[in-house]
Formats: C-alpha cells, structure tokens, sequence
C-alpha cells in the first residue's frame, strides 16, 4: 500500500507516476490465441472440441455442447430460494434501468424540404461470455444479458467454460431471457461466436468478461463482430471525510480488491487519523476474508492512501478515471459533480459500491485502466444501433445538390459529382 500527502513537496510527480502505472497481466497470450483463432476459423466445431480437450481438459462433443431446456431449469430449480429472489430482484432493477435509456427515433422536415431522422433498431443476435470456475457469477450474467433482452435483442447466446454449471448462474440466464447455453470456454469460445462452429451461429456483438486469452481473443475479432470492451483490473477509489466508520471504508475498498491480485484500491481522505484506522481495519478484515490471499496481494501491491484537502479530490479522481467512485461526505453530489472520469459515481454513506454489483440497477461493466476518460459502462445503447433516414423531393434536392457537386469535384470524385449534376438538369428543364 503506497501513502501520498498532498503536502508533501513532491506529491504531483509521485502521484503522477503512480496514476499512469499499467496493471497489466505479464503472461504472453497473443500467439496461442491467434493459432486458436486461425484453426476455429478454418475448422469449426472440430478445432473448439480439441481446445476444449487441450485447454479444459473436458470431452465435449456435438451432443452435450449445448445446455438443454432441462439441464436448465432443473440448475435453476436446485438455486437456494434466497438467491433466486434476490436474482429476481436484481433482473427487474437491472431492466427498469436500462429499459428508461432507450432513445426515441425521430423525422423531422427541414428549411430545404429534407426530411431526416433517424430509427433505433435492435441487434440480432449477441454473445454473452461468462467465466466459469471462481469467477462464476449470477450477476455477470445479469448485468450483461439483461439490457440484451430490454434492447430487443431476439438472439442471446451464452458460453460458459465446460464444467458443473452453478444453479445460481442458470437461475440467472433463465431470468435474464439468455436464449442458449454452450459449453465451451477461452478464446476458442470467442472465436466460435464469431465465426461460427458448427451448431453455434455467428453472433453480431460478443459481451462480457474474461481472462487474458478471452481478452487477447476479443481484441483480435473486433471488427468481424462488435464486442464491449477490453476490461482490465477492477478498481475502486473511495472518498471519505473522518465521519465515516472506518470498518465500512475498509470493507468497501477491499470488495474490489478481492477481485484479484491486480486490482487497485484508493482512499482519498482530508483526515490523516481516519486514514490510519482504515488501514488498521483492511489488516484485521483481511485475516477473516476467504478471498484474503488475493486482496492482501492487491492491496500491497496497488492499493493507495492519499491525504489531501477534500476539494482537491475531483481533481485527484480524474487524473485516475476509476471504475468506481464512492463519495462518503456530507455533500457527495457537490464533489460529484466537478467529476468528468468515472465509470460509475456512488453517492453517500449509504451507498457502497457493492449495491451497484448487484441490485441498484445501473450496470456493473465499467470502463477500467482510466478508459473512463473516453467511454462508458454496459448499456442499452451496446445493443441497439442507429440508422440515418434522408428523403428528399425535387424542391430539397435543387437546394442542397449544386453543393453537393461543388464538394465532389473539390474531392476528385466525379460519379459523386455526376449522381448529383444530372438530377440538377432534370430540375432545370
């Protein structure tokens, strides 16, 4: 854990370097992942069964590749009550929320006579990526499928790693409208989405996350397919005056850095006192958390106190632009506002990021590694798309083809210019 003051004389530089800093995975990924590619792509089902053999150690073939309609309902059936109400719960959050993003189309009628607009329309058909083993998580499926199914989307494939499906991750792709289920994980799940092998259709967008070959995979197929984003290392900055319960700050700062060893954790407090019991409380609440191996790690290696004045904290989580913000001040919404970078903002002593994973509603894919400065979280608007409506009569065209034809020949494009050109003398004559 690094500790900066802000009045320390070298705090800008130090603070500087520890912003820019990369988390990321040291493992060289990218050759075994564009042989996976290369071999599904001009193989098919043949090449994902034998990575599935190579990489899972799982015999998968053609007749237990798919999760059947029972397979499924009889996981969700086995899901403990508790969690399948609180699975419900979450799912019709998580839809209000995104359902109230759709955008309206529009026609409107110009000075010219031009009528423009445009039409949201849904995709077809979307791949939703959810990891297996440790990181099997409900609400990865949630928060990825959800918005899929409120956009419209009529296709939503999932592909999980081969192995015991957990009841709660099958509970939640049954509330969440996922239309398929396919055993197959890694890179070669990704390609297979994207290409296509065998009874796995190509999809138009691929979603969710995953390890450094899933990663290194998207990367490689976007442009063949749509996909969300390339998600780094969870992180969390938390911003906290000396009223808060220092045991609360410390949970809350440790719930991103359980995530894994890379993850970053930050405090920014206005009180040095409160600083030190937060960092006295992670020591206690580490030795009782089954995750503690990997949040001491994140917490040792990435995790930061900073001591400056509360004013200066925007300032200080913009140079960051973290997943997460959390705002435990008296007046979070004063300090909120002056923030332009973060994935999502949490809003008072009573919101730790937490809610946000699970139940507030608003999506929990974030932009990570200060991508905040240029993007935004999951959202209805990953899975629908606009077209553009142009309709002109002969009175609009007079008025809008003579420059049309000016900027065509300025541009050495003659058909462009004689597409326009000839309509003109029709007009004319």
């Amino acid at each position: 854990m690094r500790r900066f003051d802000f009045s320390q004389p070298d705090f800008a530089q130090t603070f500087a370097a520890f912003a820019d800093a990369r988390r990321e995975t040291p493992e060289d990924v990218e050759a075994i992942v564009r042989d996976v590619l290369t071999a599904v792509k001009a193989e098919g089902l043949a090449a994902v069964l034998r990575f599935a053999r190579q990489f899972d150690r799982a015999e998968v073939d053609e007749s237990n590749l798919r999760v059947t309609e029972e397979e499924i309902a009889q996981g969700a059936a086995a899901c403990a009550p508790e969690v399948r109400e609180a699975i419900a719960l979450a799912a019709g959050r998580i839809r209000a929320y995104h359902e109230r993003q759709r955008p309206a189309d529009a026609r409107f009628v110009d000075e010219t006579g031009a009528e423009l607009g445009w039409r949201w329309s849904p995709l077809e058909a979307v791949g939703v990526y959810v990891p297996g083993g440790r990181a099997a998580y409900p609400s990865t499926v949630l928060m990825n499928a959800v918005p899929a199914a409120a956009a419209g989307v009529s296709r939503i494939a999932m592909v999980t790693p081969p192995g015991k499906l957990q009841p709660a991750v099958l509970a939640a792709a049954q509330a969440a409208g996922v239309t398929e289920i396919w055993r197959v994980g890694g890179a070669q799940a990704v390609a297979a989405l994207a290409y296509g092998a065998g009874p796995i259709k190509p999809v138009d967008k691929i979603v969710g996350p995953g390890n450094a070959f899933v990663t290194a995979a998207k990367r490689r197929v976007y442009g063949v397919v749509g996909i969300d984003a390339l998600a780094g290392p969870s992180e969390i900055v938390v911003v906290a005056d000396g009223q808060n319960r220092a045991d609360w700050i410390a949970a809350d700062l440790l719930s991103q850095a359980e995530h894994d060893p890379a993850a970053q954790s930050i405090l920014i407090t206005d009180d040095a006192a409160f600083g030190a019991a937060v960092a006295a409380e992670i020591e206690a609440q580490l030795k009782t958390l089954s995750t503690g191996e990997a949040a001491a790690q994140s917490w040792r290696d990435h995790g930061a106190i900073i001591i400056a004045p509360l004013d200066e904290a925007p300032a200080l989580v913009d140079r960051l632009a973290p997943e997460h913000v959390e705002f435990a001040v008296a007046d979070p919404d004063a300090l909120a506002e002056r923030v332009r970078h973060a994935g999502a903002m949490f809003l008072g002593r009573w919101t730790p990021e937490a809610i946000g994973d699970y139940v507030a509603g608003s999506n929990h894919v974030l932009p990570t590694s200060r991508a905040a400065r240029f993007s935004s979280g999951l959202s209805l608007y990953d899975f629908i798309k606009r077209t553009s409506i142009v309709k002109c009569d002969e009175r609009a065209f007079a008025a809008l083809g003579p420059a049309t034809v000016a900027l065509a020949e300025s541009e050495g494009l003659p058909a462009h210019a004689r597409s326009a050109a000839l309509r003109l003398g029709q007009t004319k004559s």
